[in-house]
């Protein structure tokens, strides 16, 4: 029987979350039907971007449960660590734009995917994966899932599977002192940090760029990519921090933009680029993703990424 850290590494980025069902209102005011979920959204930007990728999550016995798996299998993500709860529902959410901005309404609470708990992790599959990447959203959704995904952590560290994190705050659905407590205990064993500026300064109060990013490293995050929307991003790491340009567009629909951005950069690490060098590949894909509507459609391939990079 091998040990964790001799199992072979089959996988670049391994997520674990949610995956719903998406309703997207388009400008006419009908809704486009599509899929979602930070996490899910970020495995299928990796994949199309070169990485080999697994989701880590359960879904419902239902057809939005099937629909997702055939998603999956469609964009070559490794399902092994999907798991159909029977007498579960698959959540949903809709999206609503207004005045440039878009908000969500979700119909998630007693989801097949909140009621993950850690003895449902399979064995093998988080060691399998050079990164395991997760969100605030992932621990948010319930109190077995949040524990589901500190035990996926602990198997990862154990492994040498390095950790990411998107912040992903989400005032709905949890109070900020227990975000901001999770977070911390989170970024202790953090290897890349995801955070937006939005996000961060509502839950730590923190404005300036480099409180922020000095914050992260304090809790324990070795490296930092901060999101600053149409400003591109800041990634700091042991050599200082370093803003990297945005790729300018006429964005649509911004829906999954910041996890388009995890996945890309994750996927170019794993690719063997430089945090820097990835950081822009992942700037022009999130700006990409924007043109078209929903969170899953519009993530760009990397053949399109390179192209407009030029």
């Amino acid at each position: 029987m091998p040990s964790e850290q001799m199992l072979e590494k089959s996988l670049d980025v391994l997520a674990i979350g949610e995956a719903m069902a998406e309703f997207n209102q388009q400008p006419d005011g009908r809704y486009l039907a599509g899929f979602g979920g930070d996490t899910s959204n970020c495995a299928i930007a990796a994949a199309r971007m070169g990485a080999r990728t697994g989701y880590l999550t359960q879904v419902g016995d239902d057809l939005f449960g099937e629909q997702l798996l055939a998603l999956w299998r469609h964009e070559g993500i490794g399902t092994q660590g999907v798991q159909r709860l029977a007498g579960a529902e698959t959540g949903l959410y809709f999206v609503t734009h207004t005045d440039g901005a878009h908000r969500f309404s979700y119909r998630r609470a007693g989801s097949a995917a909140s009621r993950l708990r850690p003895v449902d992790l399979p064995p093998g599959v988080v060691q399998g994966a050079h990164w395991l990447h997760c969100s605030g959203i992932s621990q948010a959704i319930g109190a077995s899932a949040c524990d589901a995904v500190f035990e996926a952590i602990a198997r990862a560290r154990s492994a040498g599977t390095h950790i990411s994190y998107d912040l992903n705050f989400r005032p709905a659905l949890w109070p900020a002192a227990r975000a901001l407590a999770i977070a911390r205990e989170t970024l202790a064993h953090c290897d890349l940090f995801f955070p937006s500026i939005d996000e961060i300064g509502a839950l730590t109060g923190l404005l300036r760029h480099d409180d922020i990013l000095r914050w992260s490293h304090d809790q324990g995050a070795k490296r930092v990519a901060l999101k600053l929307g149409a400003a591109g991003c800041l990634v700091s790491d042991s050599n200082g921090a370093r803003l990297v340009a945005p790729h300018p567009v006429t964005p649509v629909d911004a829906t999954g933009a910041g996890d388009c951005f995890a996945g890309a950069l994750l996927a170019r690490l794993s690719a063997g680029d430089t945090l820097d060098r990835a950081a822009r590949l992942a700037n022009v894909a999130a700006a990409l993703s924007t043109r078209g509507h929903g969170a899953v459609a519009p993530l760009p391939t990397l053949a399109e990424v390179l192209t407009a990079l030029g």
